[in-house]
């Protein structure tokens, strides 16, 4: 009797701590060892989102979904908005392509999954775990093929608005929920095949995916933190577990983390956010976070207004102007923190890691390599004709020595 008795009362203890430690487990814990993001970095954030917005809009001119303060967009600068009856079904959500002429970015943003759309839910559910291996890692079959759609259909237009405006406009790729996993794989594309946009450097490529889609294997998350930035709200999943690091197969949020915190532990409201910023590697966001405010938390429109509001924040806190050389500092700062990550990912043996190189930490490039010349007025590039993006894309599958590709059964997973 007394033996199972103390059974019953171990049972329970170990059922409560559980509970306890699932019921309170809250979002800001994920991110409280981070250091906190600059106003410079977090400036962008807030312009993606409202450029994702946009997409949802049948005329920018007369906005009926307009956030606090408004779009803060030239209407006449939209270049293409693409809505769902223009597109073949199950290939790509509705997206947008804008110039920014103040922030000089050429923006093609992409929006999120449609709860009633069909179409949206075959791009989502195409995938297999470790279907598709790509440029050494594995990322989502089917926002692959949604991300190769879309660049066979506007790659043309974004680097002919490239060539024209000038070599220092960015080239920008936004995207909320499904279309942040499009827009973070077009990115990886892009950076491969700088030569098909006049040889732009990697430096200026920039991603933004808000509220981040599990698009691709750790490795691929972390070689591409220096161009891709995940943008997260408070809660989101997290499972650090040494198996699930081991497996290349896995798919993880893309690149560098920023996480906006406005909620705490026994707290009631919300309280003024912040932006905490990483690249993490043990820990991205894999933890299950219960929580009443799930929903909320994943929607582009609170997203875009609490980044807003953090913003405005650090605004009011920081300096004004900051000098040159803070400005230098806080650039060297996040190219070692990339090259830390990268150095740690190889460190760790997580499976086609890369050693950290030049390119990957953000070093400008001093000249474009062999077929990259930038596009000019009179004879163009070696891209001028129409790139075929499925040929493209095709060379950065894995292959063995003798062509062929690399298939889920020839990858040998740690058990």
């Amino acid at each position: 009797m007394s033996v199972s008795c103390g059974l019953e009362c171990v049972l329970c203890l170990g059922c409560s701590r559980w509970a306890w430690k699932r019921l309170t487990y809250v979002g800001a814990y994920d991110s409280e060892t981070w250091p906190p993001a600059a106003a410079e970095d977090v400036e962008p954030i807030p312009r993606a989102c409202r450029a994702v917005l946009a997409v949802y809009e049948e005329d920018l001119a007369n906005p009926r979904y307009a956030p606090t303060g408004g779009y803060r967009m030239d209407p006449s600068e939209v270049v293409k908005r693409v809505p769902y009856d223009q597109i073949p079904d199950g290939c790509c959500p509705p997206y947008l392509i804008y110039v920014d002429r103040q922030h000089k970015e050429v923006i093609l943003a992409v929006r999120g999954l449609n709860l009633i759309r069909e179409s949206d839910y075959k791009v989502l559910l195409d995938n297999r775990l470790g279907q598709q291996m790509f440029d050494g890692g594995f990322v989502h079959h089917g926002l692959l093929q949604a991300a190769t759609w879309l660049l066979n259909h506007e790659g043309d237009t974004l680097r002919d608005l490239l060539c024209k405006l000038g070599p220092e406009y960015k080239l920008v790729f936004a995207g909320h929920s499904l279309g942040s996993g499009i827009a973070a794989l077009m990115t990886i594309i892009v950076v491969n095949h700088r030569n098909e946009f006049g040889g732009i450097p990697r430096n200026q490529i920039r991603c933004y995916a808000i509220a981040p889609a599990r698009c691709m294997s750790l490795n691929l998350a972390v070689k591409y933190a220096d161009v891709i930035y995940s943008v997260i709200l408070q809660a989101n999943t997290f499972i650090p577990e040494k198996r699930k690091l081991r497996d290349p197969r896995r798919l993880y949020a893309p690149g560098r983390m920023y996480h906006i915190v406005e909620r705490k532990f026994c707290r009631c409201g919300r309280y003024p956010p912040v932006v905490r910023t990483a690249i993490p590697i043990q820990g991205r966001f894999e933890h299950i976070v219960l929580s009443c405010s799930a929903t909320s938390d994943h929607g582009i429109i609170w997203i875009e207004r609490e980044a807003q509001k953090a913003l405005d924040l650090l605004k009011d806190t920081e300096p004004k102007t900051p000098p040159t050389q803070q400005k230098m500092d806080r650039k060297q700062s996040l190219e070692q923190e990339h090259k830390a990550a990268l150095e740690k990912v190889v460190s760790l043996n997580i499976p086609h890691a890369v050693a950290a190189t030049e390119e990957f930490i953000g070093a400008p490039s001093t000249a474009p390599s062999e077929g990259q010349q930038v596009a000019t007025s009179g004879g163009g590039s070696k891209s001028s004709g129409r790139a075929n993006w499925d040929q493209l894309v095709e060379k950065l599958f894995t292959k063995t020595e003798s062509g062929n590709l690399v298939l889920k059964k020839d990858i040998n997973i740690d058990s």
